[in-house]
Formats: structure tokens, C-alpha cells, sequence
């Protein structure tokens, strides 16, 4: 037991001598030595590029075709894919049933038509008895009440006609506005149900529309462009991959209300759809021209480090120390970068080293000292 408590007292003693060693060696290196970068101000110029945002290509008119009554389908009058004209027809639903409940609805009408005819001739019979007192007061009141329910009877009986007559028009399926039709998704001799069988999707083509969110901080800026827009003013171009579409467009409304979850707003352009290149839902890069005269931040792209996802500069402050600052990119510029948040212009920042450095690193711009020739 004594040997084990004098090994424990060596190994501290041999702790302390080397905690002491250590902190002494750490005061005679001293701080770590400036480190070698390059740096430059930020510049302010003249710029005009495009910001571009994801967008997709809708149609401002769209519409599912359904059975508005049940039955066999009988005929299909449009080739697929073709334009339609507004009233055109396009499918008609056997009509038998439905002409059969007409016919049966207007004989019936006839029918209350005549009891109606009769009960008016009783009504006014009896009354020119009653002026004679030649019968009781209550066949009198007996003969306006069967007239007022002959009345009523006449009126549901021409409801019932035209509630008829509209089924009858219902089987014939006209299209509700000018544009171009789908595919058919029924064949002839297909049983459809009112309501529920979506027979074709009809939209309008030309104009075209492009939805895409904008970040609500470039609301008033957005707002601004729909004001002041002119005719064929080419601010606004979209990309079909790697070709700009030679038709500029123009904002057609920006949405209601900004969502709460994203912080985005939704806009819509419109494009002319010359040859009908344009079509519902494609995918495409709106690309919105941005001439930021005399306010357009610029740094070289090697001066941004990026940390998951976010992007960084380091600013030189007092001392020759640096602090990493987050930014905003914008567009790309050969090998300069659009700064949109973060930076001002006249700033100075690291533009090369900044792999060597970390917040509150004091650096020099001084050129790294070559080796003398060695003494002999």
C-alpha cells in the first residue's frame, strides 16, 4: 500500500514539471504569426444582368371536361390535340332516355294545361250562380280552390319540362371556351356518369402563362416593374433550357398575400405563344433583367467561403483582424460576383488566403519573406 501511494506521488510530481514546461514553452513562441493574404475594397459599379428564378408554364384558362348526365357515350367530334372554338361540339351521350322523359314531360304538361282549362270554366260558372245565390258559398270556395291547385299544377309540370329539356341539351357536350383540347379519355360506346367521368381537359393556349415565388423582401421592387412596364419591354425573358425564348413577356398579377411558411409571394407573367411552343405545365427559368445602375456590389467569387449551405466573406477590421460576415450572393459574373446583402461598397475583404483563416485571425498583406542563404 505504501509503494502504490509513492508511485502516485512521482506520477503528479511528473504532471506538474510537465504542465509547467508546456505553459512556459507557449509564453516564449507567443502568438501565432500574422497570416499572408491579399486584399481588396469592394467595388461599386455599373451592372445589368438577369436574376433568374425557377417558374412553370400554366394556362390562364384550364378546365376538366365531365358528364353532366349519365349514359353511353355516342359520339366524338374533335380530332385529339386540336383547337376548339367556344359552342363547338364535341361529345354527345345517348339521348333516347332523355327524349322519352322530354315527351313524356310535355304530354303531361298538356294534361295539367287542360285540367287547368276545366277548373277555370267550374271557377267561373259558379261564380256567376253565386251572383244569383242559385248555390252554396261553399262549392264556390271549393271550385277556386281546385282553379289554384290546377295552377300550381301547370307551374311543376313546366318545371319538370324544362328540367328535362336540360338534361336532353346535356347530352350534347359543347366546349366552354376557345383553346386547345386534350387527349380523349372516353371512347365511343363508354358508360360515363353525370358528375363524376372526366371525359377531357380543355385549356387556353395563347397567351401562355409563367408562375414563380419571388422572396417578399423584392415585393415593392416587383410591384415597381408592373407599374412602369411598356410594351415589348424585354425585362422579362424566359429559358427553355439552354434557348431564351425571343418573346418577352409582362407581369400579369402578383398574388394576394405572402406565405406565412416560405416568405415568398407568387407572380405570374404572360408570353405570347407564337407557334404554339409553349405548353401547359413545362418547366422553365424566369429570367428578370436587373440594370442596377451605380449600386452593384462586386467581389471576386475566391473571396466567398460557404458553410452548409450559406455564404461568407472576411472583412478586415481594426488591428488587421478579420471577422467572417454572411452575405447574399446574386448573379455571377465571369469571376466577380453580384453581392445583393452584406456587404458595402469601399469595404475591405480577403479575396486570396481566406483558406488559412478563421474569425478574429490577424493577417498581413505583406509578401511572405523568401530563405537567406544559409550561414557557414
Amino acid at each position: 500500500m505504501k509503494d502504490r501511494l509513492n508511485k502516485i506521488v512521482v506520477l503528479a510530481a511528473y504532471a506538474l514539471l510537465f504542465s509547467a514546461c508546456s505553459n512556459k514553452q507557449q509564453q516564449q513562441q507567443g502568438p501565432p504569426p500574422p497570416v499572408p493574404v491579399t486584399v481588396e475594397k469592394v467595388q461599386s459599379t455599373n451592372a445589368s444582368y438577369h436574376d433568374e428564378y425557377p417558374g412553370t408554364l400554366v394556362a390562364l384558362n384550364q378546365t376538366e371536361i365531365r358528364a353532366q348526365v349519365s349514359g353511353y357515350v355516342t359520339g366524338i367530334y374533335f380530332k385529339d390535340g386540336s383547337k376548339v372554338t367556344q359552342g363547338q361540339r364535341l361529345y354527345s351521350i345517348d339521348q333516347q332516355l332523355y327524349n322519352a322523359n322530354y315527351q313524356q314531360a310535355e304530354a303531361n304538361l298538356q294534361v295539367q294545361l287542360t285540367n287547368l282549362n276545366k277548373a277555370q270554366k267550374d271557377a267561373d260558372r259558379y261564380h256567376e250562380l253565386d251572383k244569383k245565390d242559385a248555390i252554396a258559398k261553399q262549392q264556390v270556395d271549393y271550385a277556386d280552390a281546385a282553379l289554384e291547385a290546377a295552377k300550381k299544377q301547370v307551374d311543376a309540370a313546366k318545371a319538370n319540362v324544362n328540367a328535362v329539356k336540360t338534361s336532353v341539351s346535356f347530352a350534347t357536350i359543347t366546349a366552354p371556351f376557345t383553346g386547345t383540347i386534350g387527349i380523349s379519355l372516353v371512347k365511343p360506346g363508354t358508360s360515363v356518369v353525370a358528375g363524376q367521368t372526366v371525359l377531357n381537359t380543355i385549356s387556353s393556349d395563347n397567351p401562355m402563362a409563367v408562375d414563380f415565388s419571388v422572396d417578399q423582401k423584392e415585393v415593392y421592387r416587383f410591384t415597381q416593374l408592373q407599374q412602369i412596364q411598356r410594351p415589348k419591354d424585354s425585362t422579362f425573358t424566359i429559358a427553355l433550357g439552354n434557348e431564351v425564348y425571343p418573346f418577352p413577356g409582362s407581369i400579369y398579377l402578383i398574388d394576394r398575400a405572402v406565405d406565412p411558411q416560405t416568405g415568398t409571394i407568387k407572380a405570374r407573367l404572360i408570353f405570347p405563344n407564337v407557334n404554339n411552343v409553349l405548353k401547359t405545365g413545362m418547366s422553365t427559368t424566369v429570367r428578370v433583367l436587373n440594370r442596377a445602375t451605380g449600386n452593384a456590389v462586386t467581389i471576386p467569387y475566391k473571396a466567398i467561403t460557404e458553410q452548409l449551405g450559406e455564404f461568407f466573406v472576411y472583412v478586415v477590421g481594426d488591428s488587421n483582424k478579420v471577422a467572417q460576415r454572411k452575405v447574399v450572393l446574386g448573379k455571377q459574373i465571369g469571376t466577380d460576383v453580384i453581392v445583393r446583402d452584406g456587404l458595402k461598397a469601399g469595404e475591405p475583404i480577403v479575396v486570396q488566403g481566406v483558406q488559412n483563416l478563421r474569425q478574429g485571425s490577424v493577417i498581413t498583406t505583406a509578401p511572405p519573406q523568401q530563405p537567406g542563404p544559409a550561414k557557414k
